[in-house]
């Protein structure tokens, strides 16, 4: 069934986070189910692994942000525009100079899927700034709902000390994930979408969850080659 035939407020069809969850449940799933991400689950992930990661959600929100704060005032962006809140492109630049030291800028090391994920978000930050609303509705929710149980595994599983370079998981300026993420839906949800780009919206969100399929398996292949220089 098309979502967006699903009436309901302001005749758009039913609540847009709602339809989100939806359509992308069996993307969700695939992406849990990826070698790299089972093998974080299991608290099996490697070092080489986490750092590479790092290094592919380094790049990915720095995209995703700059054309986020590009965008802030489009009337699709701004209500779900929670900077202070969310931004996680320094807590990156922390735990990669944790563990790359400060030339880490030059140690960047991501694979193709991560190139082309961060091409789409510039495009569409450039041409069609409502899908922007896919984008960061995927990341912020996702990393908000998962961090701190990914941030427990990881320092058990690597041997970190206390919080070194697991700031990314980290979300001071959010004292209630559960709360937030429910005040994040409303203002999603307050957007006026068309059906056309409602459509569109939600065919981004699957999107997304296949970059980020793409950039987990990418990765999974690249750490042959990059395990000992990292």
């Amino acid at each position: 069934m098309d979502p967006t035939k699903m009436k309901g407020k302001n005749g758009a069809g039913s609540e847009l986070s709602e339809q989100i969850k939806e359509v992308t449940k069996e993307s969700h799933v695939r992406a849990e189910n990826t070698q790299l991400m089972l093998n974080f689950q299991r608290g099996q992930i490697t070092l080489p692994q986490y750092k590479i990661l790092l290094c592919s959600l380094y790049e990915i929100y720095r995209a995703l942000e700059e054309e986020l704060d590009r965008n802030s005032s489009h009337q699709a962006v701004e209500p779900i525009y929670f900077r202070q809140e969310l931004a996680r492109l320094e807590s990156l630049e922390r735990d990669l100079e944790y563990f790359f030291g400060p030339q880490w800028k030059k140690r960047i090391t991501v694979p193709a899927a991560t190139h082309r994920y961060t091409e789409r978000l510039r495009e569409i930050g450039r041409s069609s700034p409502n899908l922007l609303v896919a984008h960061a509705y995927t990341r912020y929710l996702g990393d908000l709902s998962g961090g701190q149980v990914l941030a427990k595994i990881a320092q058990k599983s690597m041997g970190l000390n206390a919080k070194e370079g697991l700031a990314f998981f980290a979300f001071p300026g959010v004292t209630s994930p559960h709360r937030f993420k429910q005040l994040y839906r409303s203002r999603m949800n307050s957007i006026e979408l068309s059906d056309q780009e409602r459509k569109k919206v939600l065919d981004e969100a699957v999107r997304a969850f296949e970059f980020n399929i793409a950039v987990f398996d990418d990765i999974q292949k690249m750490l042959s080659i990059t395990e000992e220089a990292l």
